[in-house]
């Protein structure tokens, strides 16, 4: 996650504290939200000029980390 750690950044005074490319107001929510939709980080760069095609794999790295760490508690039946 090296290169997500570069490149993502969250703090509440910029879109309430979501995780954001540095340097940007472009939450990682809305990078996946628009991959899901079926945009391709072509698509990406060039809705978004001011992006590279590196933020956009640290906007991944970053969500597969926060996969990684999610617990699922589960109570028997």
């Amino acid at each position: 996650m090296a290169t997500a750690n570069a490149r993502i950044t969250a703090s509440h005074e910029i879109m309430l504290g979501k995780p954001v490319i540095r340097g940007t107001r472009l939450t990682v929510e809305l990078l996946l939200r628009k991959l899901a939709e079926g945009a391709t980080t072509a698509d990406l760069l060039a809705m978004y000029p001011q992006l590279e095609a590196a933020d956009v794999q640290a906007a991944l790295e970053y969500a597969a980390a926060m996969l990684a760490k999610e617990e699922i508690i589960g109570f028997a039946a």
